[in-house]
């Protein structure tokens, strides 16, 4: 039987020829992402273990990136015990680089790798055909002593793209629309995994969009098959190269497949308080705003920074909305400045931050209250995500979010 891009990673990091749904393996891991959302328990455990050890260093990466800079002395001290616990051990340390995947992808992630990462949106590196997971810290600690795992092999749901995404619509929005269709458990431990001719219209920033979010549908991963944009972006960042370069077998099984044409995509939105709540945005026109976001790692990339700036350039920021824009990175950040695209959204009236996870993380930036709206390229919207219990989070694209931050309601840029 053949065997799908899931499996084939699975076997590779099993040291398996074959590997198949259903199926438990140990695995050895390429890489484990940790950030400060849960890295001073991962600490706290690991000092009460009898003969605590690193299995090996070079495959630990630290992130510090949910709460930048620190918002009380409590984060500060968790922060520093990650920071003094990654210098003493030798671990890869980064603070105000950036937001944990985006660091990873430009950095460290290779096609046909399998990564754990204390944090859900692991499913990201997808993107870049490897099998990235959120684990929570007991099995951090466990791959971080061992350099392995267990892994159960994720049964494989197909999406296959034809055609191009038009009518001012995004890849997020895409994905969107693939989770209201599936719904928020419609791929519950599966690898969802995206293929066909549609895909060459993808850029690696569309392509990241789309596997970031595919844990709002419950996957335990997202894949796609590497192709010459994969490559030229390793290419770009560090000549990087791939492990393995794997695609699905024409006789592999999947679960499920759908067949989507990208061309009847639509603008969508997530209404409040659930992630497939999705209606267009055309039904939504007139929601007034308090908030705007545009960052995160879903949709802080340079790409989605020029989709805002391209809108707002010559208008302003209507005077009842706060618009953050938070560059996923510091290199997204720096690249932004050098275009100018930095100069057009602070004209305008918006807050730019420095690169961090900011509103979507609903700590430490732009926190809203009370009554209050926000429209965000975040990636969840359940009750209280974004600060208040009783507040509302609608989750829109860089397009929909920039046009909305000018016109003080939901819109999209036509309707300017």
């Amino acid at each position: 039987m053949g065997m799908t891009i899931a499996e084939k990673i699975v076997a590779r990091a099993a040291g398996l020829p074959e590997a198949h749904a259903g199926e438990i393996h140990t695995v050895t891991l390429d890489y484990l992402m940790s950030n400060d959302g849960t890295s001073h328990l991962t600490i706290d455990m690991y000092n009460n273990l009898k003969n605590p050890r690193i299995a090996d260093v070079s495959r630990l990466v630290w992130i510090v990136d949910h709460n930048v800079p620190c918002d009380s002395p409590k984060t500060a001290a968790s922060q520093k015990k990650m920071r003094d616990f990654a210098k003493a051990n030798g671990i890869a340390f980064y603070e105000g680089a950036g937001v944990c995947h985006q660091i990873m992808m430009e950095k460290y992630v290779a096609p046909g790798q399998l990564i754990f990462g204390a944090d859900s949106h692991t499913c990201s590196y997808g993107a870049l055909g490897a099998f990235g997971t959120g684990v929570g810290c007991t099995d951090y600690l466990y791959g971080m002593v061992t350099g392995t795992s267990w892994v159960l092999v994720p049964g494989t749901l197909r999406f296959n793209l034809t055609g191009a995404l038009g009518n001012g619509a995004t890849a997020r929005d895409l994905i969107l629309t693939i989770i209201g269709q599936i719904g928020a458990n419609g791929a519950n431990y599966h690898a969802m995994e995206f293929a066909g001719p549609g895909m060459k219209s993808l850029t690696m920033s569309d392509r990241m969009s789309i596997c970031n979010l595919c844990v709002e549908a419950g996957a335990k991963t997202a894949l796609m098959e590497v192709d010459e944009i994969t490559l030229d972006y390793l290419a770009a960042h560090g000549g990087r190269k791939p492990a393995a370069c794997f695609s699905s077998d024409p006789d592999a099984d999947f679960e499920k497949v759908f067949d989507i044409d990208l061309s009847a995509i639509v603008p969508v939105v997530a209404k409040p308080h659930f992630v497939d709540n999705i209606a267009p945005v055309s039904d939504c026109r007139d929601i007034r705003i308090n908030e705007a976001f545009l960052g995160s790692c879903n949709n802080g990339r340079l790409e989605d920074l020029r989709l805002g700036a391209s809108i707002l350039k010559g208008r302003r920021v209507a005077p009842t909305v706060r618009f953050l824009v938070v560059p996923a990175s510091r290199e997204v950040y720096m690249d932004a400045m050098k275009e100018g695209l930095l100069d057009i959204f602070m004209e305008a009236g918006a807050i730019v931050m420095n690169p961090n996870c900011s509103v979507c993380w609903g700590s430490c930036q732009g926190v809203i209250g009370e009554g209050e709206v926000l429209i965000s390229t975040g990636t969840r919207n359940f009750k209280g995500r974004a600060g208040h219990r009783d507040s509302f989070v609608y989750l829109g694209s860089a397009a929909t979010v920039t046009a909305s931050a000018v016109k003080g309601a939901i819109c999209g840029p036509e309707d300017l």
